[in-house]
């Protein structure tokens, strides 16, 4: 792509740069010769894998997406806006309500008033304003609040990323392992559609180098769909195991993950379970 336009200079603030996705975001957007800004509570980890082609270095930005006084200057001169901030487990002021409607709607409005040309939302796929999930609703109505703060913002809806290190495939794979009994969700039947983290990655960070995108939703999944059971089965296989699979009513996932809640580090949480409840997989035509 020609860059002689000065698109090189164009500057990406990245909300989350140092969560799951963001990292990886923060690496593609380098390697398109784009400056970027990392912007965490923490931005000490900012600085991206050490295989990575791109010529510069993020620029770590603390702020707190919480805080509206502290999000304005972060994205004050910015080309583009990522908001890839999440939430998994409430606590305190930090509610699904707060961190993935209200804050991001803050986001939103502060990039508008900042003249910046675009602005991602990173959402999930299933999200809906109208659920009765706490999590899922939130995420649902964090998207119509985007778009009314800043009516151009693209959203993008990701199925279950998967990657070194993530939180889904790996708790699985442990699970699997260590496990001879294995309780499912519900009878197995949701269908899933992992997506490897990168690939998102690079497509979010393509979004963004294109210069004539319209505000859109964007669903992304890998190329296999899989129900739950034969996900688990897959991995049963490729590490040599044969557990037993059990179906477990989503009631009993409820109670387990009501309790999951006061322990640290549980590997099941409440979210998840609601998640489980339906399938996980790209649309092939969006309203």
């Amino acid at each position: 792509m020609d860059r002689s336009d000065g698109s090189a200079e164009r500057i990406v603030t990245v909300f989350g740069g140092t969560g799951f996705l963001g990292r990886r975001l923060v690496q593609s957007l380098l390697e398109k010769a784009f400056r970027v800004r990392a912007v965490s509570r923490h931005p000490h980890r900012t600085k991206p894998k050490a295989a990575t082609t791109a010529p510069k270095m993020p620029e770590p930005v603390e702020a707190d997406i919480l805080d509206a006084s502290s999000i304005g200057l972060a994205v004050t001169g910015s080309y583009a806006v990522v908001n890839a901030t999440s939430l998994y487990v409430e606590q305190g002021d930090a509610t699904f309500e707060r961190v993935h409607v209200k804050a991001a709607a803050d986001l939103a409005r502060a990039a508008r008033r900042a003249g910046v040309e675009k602005f991602v939302q990173i959402s999930g796929i299933g999200s809906d304003p109208r659920s009765d999930s706490t999590y899922i609703r939130a995420r649902g109505q964090g998207e119509g609040a985007v778009r009314n703060a800043f009516p151009g913002a693209l959203v993008v809806r990701s199925a279950v990323m998967v990657g070194p290190d993530d939180a889904f495939l790996t708790t699985l794979m442990r699970l699997v392992r260590l496990l001879p009994v294995y309780p499912l969700f519900g009878d197995g039947a949701t269908r899933l559609q992992p997506v490897y983290v990168g690939d998102v990655a690079e497509a979010v960070s393509r979004l963004i180098d294109r210069s004539n995108e319209k505000p859109a939703t964007f669903e992304f999944g890998g190329p296999r769909v899989l129900s739950y059971k034969e996900l688990v089965w897959e991995i049963a296989r490729r590490l040599g195991t044969r557990p037993m699979l059990v179906p477990m009513p989503f009631a009993v996932w409820n109670s387990i993950a009501a309790v999951a809640e006061f322990v640290p580090g549980a590997l099941i949480q409440r979210n998840q379970v609601d998640l489980m409840r339906v399938d996980n997989v790209a649309a092939i035509d969006l309203p």
